[in-house]
């Protein structure tokens, strides 16, 4: 009985090999972050290394994405990632929801809520576990940005509006 429990694991495990599905691999660069806002060398080195992989249009897979079930969680924890903060298609967004994700970055990254401990576990991406020198770097360029937008755009274009109905009612 365990024998064909275990045979038919296998089966199993060989035949989702050849599930097809979209990775994400676009090169698309017109929304990208870096088409409006000041993006200086050490700053997208560190977005790409510790950000981008999830939070992109382009995602670098490792060896191990190419075996499944494997592939299949990176791919929707990618999908996750990118509905939370996508830089590729950050432009592309309004005003006040760039601003919210430029807070939102200081706040993750200062609280060391990004990048993902997962994503760094095991030493399989090294070079996105950020010293607390390359943190202060992001969180001081985000701040920048966001003082940028404050010193370019009316203030109220800058803040998210409420969803639902007014207070009150």
């Amino acid at each position: 009985m365990l024998k064909k429990i275990g045979l038919a694991l296998l089966v199993v495990l060989i035949a989702i090999q050849f599930i097809p599905y979209e990775t994400n691999e676009s090169n698309d660069n017109q929304h990208h972050i870096s088409q409006s806002y000041d993006m200086p060398d050490n700053i997208s080195v560190l977005l790409d290394n510790a950000c981008y992989n999830c939070h992109s249009n382009k995602s670098e897979y490792p060896w191990y994405a190419h075996l499944e079930p494997i592939g299949l969680w990176l791919n929707s924890h990618i999908t996750d990632g990118k509905r939370s903060l996508n830089f590729s298609e950050f432009t592309n967004r309004p005003l006040a929801y760039q601003n919210h994700k430029l807070d939102e970055t200081i706040e993750l990254v200062e609280s060391k809520e990004m990048p993902l401990e997962s994503y760094t576990y095991f030493g399989l991406h090294p070079e996105g576990d950020l010293t607390e020198s390359q943190r202060n770097e992001i969180i001081e360029w985000a701040k920048a940005q966001m003082d940028y937008l404050k010193a370019t755009y009316p203030a109220d274009s800058l803040v998210m509006k409420r969803r639902g109905p007014p207070p009150g009612q």
